[in-house]
């Protein structure tokens, strides 16, 4: 039957077809050659006949369409393509997309330095644009400001131009992706999506508009959520400084005197006896001669600095934490540009206060900080020079300034950082999710249980999924945000800045009495967190959806459960009440030579083309698959050799064994036809790897897969083909048909047990001498191959043959040399074995007279006292 054709999982594959193997084999251009034959045969579409119980379905990651991929990638989505590919020869009917990620902050930056412009909401729309150049760095000059519309449609051109290089590396790379389904996170679907999970989590009470501190980034213009926090370390220093007590100076040390006029409370620890007498009273501050209350609080920190700190709003979370809790007044003064506000505050109530205040008033923070730290030398309350430290201080991964923390209106989505319930609902949905490796499901745990505030997913940028909410406007213009318009589901998507609410006309826009647009887009996560709903049709396609979700497969590296995976997690719990997907495959990182990872930032990575040109597709795959879930893997151009090591010998070996015999003589694939010891071995031998190996990929270990598979392999070249080739080039007899089925079988197998890692030379190799493709063929059983010959005979004859070889070898004669007499000592554990292949071992031998056993001791066979028969030399002819 052909490869393809359906049948029991034992049932042996009688016969092959006719051979057509090539006189040269060569990896050379098999890249090309067969993703255009898939491609034309659709091999990898998706079937959405097959029910769910038929579906392995996987939520691929889709890569950030900002730049170009890196190796890392190529480390990560081939993991995924070999479950893929596995899953599809098990017999299920894999759901495997590919999507790319368009949207947020890398894409704009891009579009900036690539076009030489910058987005200024304000302009109008211009039909006519013309960047100022294409491919440019646009860092040199200044950058041309253009409309939102003329931005997003340059953030969309761009965004195509380099799905299409991405999508060509990974056919280079052999992903075996449904190509008919690919998504973009910006596209009119997926922005539907997107608006109509947040319509509902609005509806139920999860998402919310609040006036909140927040963490704010200056040079980007936008609010930062918790998961894209990064602490470093940053240059600052201690200033002492005195605050006015009824009894004396308080001193106080702080690295942001800058934030003097924004204080509200000086805090110490509720047991700190050095501060007992001052609880309940009031200071005044330096400078502003504000009031200031002394408060316990059990987060203050004793043995820092002096023990009693400002809380200021806001200098860090600690300070969010403290104004909550103690419910103290926000006393902003840092605006969302980063510099101290311009109007003075009403909390200022001296003339010396404001005039203090006025010098501020538009400088930079540091900038501010040098005038109150000169301020304070003038009046006396600074107490000695500033000493300069090392603090940590928060970044938005992105950039390269410590955050403010400014208020400012935001969406929010419950996520259980407020709501103990929530939370505990959320780390029980971790607890059903299947981690591999297992030790990663940590590391959702403490993010989840380490959450200070809900999801922050409004973002003050351009390019995105807009909110799909209008406000009334008041008589005075003003926006009404307590009675948001509404769009219906059969509206989405919507561009709020452009369509116009049920109930106005355009030119009813920012007038009073008519409405506005929200100003904001979605965080890039609150749409990414819904790739399952996307991809699976949830919005548009429910019959789809239900034969793909709860979907099987989360890929994805370890650095986003805290963002991407969770925030999946906490939108299919709000949404379905389940999780949205079964498993969660979770890669590790690339290290570079240094064993530092590997990052566009570091700007250490490596670009992929060129290793896959170089060494080919299969073997950086090989490089991939080599290193298991979760382990950080050196980037080795060794591995990748050893890699194309293995596939070049599966070409050649699979055109060896496939030799015997006439070309147009099916080759026998029924192991009943395997009645010699030594071949019955090999097949018990393959089983038990077949067995194994299936296990590993079940249980997401490729590696140990592949590990069982080569080892194999690599005995069955060096030992196995050579004892057994003399037979199988023989006369036809049981003996030889044996040896012809047991290679042909083994061969059949291998193939389809390096498939998953190696795809194009296992295609080459298939198709010399099979229907259909490998990819579609039934995974290998190990029932068909068990017999109750010990596959330690293989390994036992091999050291038999070694030994004989290397008489030859130590003789510096040619392995074909023959041998009239030999003893051979052979371990007690090993007779057996060699005795059951005695016939191989002196045909491959070339033994021709006696061959002697003698029991030894050792682990290997040792051959002795052998007589080498002499090859005859040509004679030169004479003139």
């Amino acid at each position: 039957m052909s490869s393809d054709s359906p049948s029991t999982p034992d049932a042996p594959l009688i016969t092959a077809g006719t051979r057509q193997v090539p006189d040269r084999v060569s990896l050379e251009g098999v890249e090309t050659r067969w993703d255009e034959a898939w491609t034309a045969q659709d091999l990898y579409a998706f079937d959405r006949t097959a029910t769910r119980e038929q579906v392995f379905s996987i939520d691929t990651p889709p890569p950030t369409v900002s730049g170009s991929l890196h190796v890392g990638h190529v480390f990560s989505y081939t993991h995924t393509d070999v479950v893929a590919r596995f899953q599809r020869m098990r017999g299920r009917e894999v759901f495997y997309p590919m999507g790319w990620d368009d949207n947020g902050l890398p894409t704009e930056r891009r579009v900036q330095n690539y076009y030489g412009v910058r987005c200024d909401p304000s302009l109008p729309y211009d039909e006519d644009f013309t960047p100022p150049f294409e491919g440019g760095e646009g860092k040199s000059g200044l950058q041309l400001p253009v409309s939102r519309k003329n931005f997003v449609e340059l953030c969309e051109r761009l965004t195509v131009e380099d799905e299409q290089l991405f999508e060509a590396l990974w056919r280079r790379l052999g992903l075996s992706v449904d190509w008919s389904r690919t998504y973009q996170t910006v596209s009119a679907e997926s922005r539907a999506v997107a608006q109509q999970a947040f319509l509902r989590n609005l509806a139920r009470g999860e998402a919310y508009q609040a006036e909140a501190p927040g963490l704010w980034d200056v040079t980007f213009q936008t609010a930062v959520a918790q998961a894209e926090l990064e602490a470093r370390d940053y240059p600052g220093a201690f200033h002492r400084v005195a605050f006015h007590g009824a009894d004396g100076p308080v001193y106080i040390e702080t690295t942001r005197p800058e934030l003097l006029p924004a204080c509200v409370a000086l805090i110490a620890h509720p047991d700190d006896e050095r501060y007992q007498h001052l609880f309940g009273t009031t200071v005044r501050s330096p400078l502003f001669d504000v009031e200031i209350p002394v408060l316990a609080h059990p987060l203050a920190e004793p043995d820092k600095g002096a023990g009693i700190a400002m809380c200021c709003t806001f200098g860090d979370l600690t300070d969010v934490q403290w104004w909550r809790e103690l419910q103290l007044p926000t006393r902003s003064v840092v605006g969302r540009d980063g510099r101290i506000l311009r109007d003075t505050p009403d909390w200022l109530s001296s003339d010396a206060a404001r005039a203090r205040y006025e010098e501020l008033a538009g400088k930079t923070t540091f900038s501010a900080r040098e005038a109150v730290v000169a301020g304070l030398r003038e009046t006396a309350d600074l107490d000695g020079e500033p000493v300069k430290t090392e603090r940590k201080a928060n970044f938005y991964e992105k950039g390269d300034k410590p955050l403010e923390i400014v208020t400012s209106r935001q969406w929010y989505i419950r996520n259980g950082g407020r709501d103990e319930a929530l939370r505990d609902a959320l780390l029980a949905r971790g607890a059903e999710l299947g981690f591999n490796p297992d030790f990663m499901k940590v590391r959702y745990e403490n993010w989840v249980s380490g959450l200070n505030g809900d999801w922050l997913v409004s973002r003050q940028r351009f390019f995105g999924v807009p909110f799909p909410v209008w406000y009334p406007l008041d008589e005075h213009g003003q926006p009404v945000h307590g009675a948001p318009l509404l769009p219906t589901e059969d509206q989405l998507p919507i561009d709020p800045s452009s369509d116009v609410p049920a109930g106005y006309t355009a030119d009813q826009r920012g007038v009073p009495g008519g409405f506005a647009a929200d100003p904001d887009i979605m965080d890039t996560w609150a749409t990414s967190s819904l790739t399952p709903q996307i991809v699976g049709g949830w919005r548009t396609d429910p019959d789809l959806f239900s034969r793909v979700f709860p979907m099987d497969l989360r890929p994805q590296g370890q650095d986003i459960i805290r963002t991407w995976l969770f925030s999946t997690v906490v939108r299919s719990h709000l949404e379905h009440g389940s999780l949205p997907w079964s498993d969660a495959a979770i890669s590790g990182w690339i290290l570079d030579p240094d064993r530092k990872k590997m990052s566009k930032s570091k700007g250490n990575v490596v670009t992929p083309m060129g290793l896959l040109e170089e060494h080919g597709s299969d073997a950086v795959r090989y490089w991939a698959a080599s290193a298991r879930l979760g382990t950080d893997a050196a980037f080795e151009i060794g591995q990748m050799k050893i890699g194309r090591r293995l596939a070049i010998k599966v070409l050649n070996a699979s055109k060896f064994a496939l030799s015997f015999g006439a070309a147009d003589e099916p080759l026998a694939l029924d192991p009943a036809l395997v009645t010699v010891e030594i071949d019955r071995a090999m097949l018990t031998g393959l089983a038990d790897v077949v067995e194994k190996a299936t296990a590993a990929l079940e249980s997401y270990d490729h590696t140990r897969a592949l590990e069982l598979s080569e080892t194999f392999f690599w005995t069955f070249c060096d030992d196995y083909l050579e004892l057994v080739k003399d037979r199988a080039y023989g006369d036809p007899s049981p003996e030889t048909v044996s040896a012809r089925a047991a290679l042909a079988i083994a061969l059949d197998v291998l193939l389809r047990l390096f498939a998953p890692v190696l795809p194009f030379a296992t295609e080459e190799v298939w198709s010399w001498w099979r229907e259909g493709s490998v990819h579609r063929a039934a995974w290998p059983s190990a029932a068909p191959l068990r017999t109750t010959a010990d596959p330690a005979v293989v390994g036992a004859a091999g050291s038999a043959l070694a030994a004989l070889r290397k008489v030859k070898s130590e003789a510096k004669v040619s392995m074909r040399t023959e041998i009239s007499a030999v003893e051979l000592t052979v371990p007690a554990a090993l007779r057996p074995g060699v005795e059951a292949a005695l016939g191989d071992v002196r045909a491959a031998g070339r033994v021709v007279g006696t061959l002697t056993l003698v029991d030894g001791d050792g682990e290997a066979c040792v051959a002795r006292d052998a007589v080498l028969v002499p090859v005859e030399q040509p004679t030169a002819s004479k003139a």
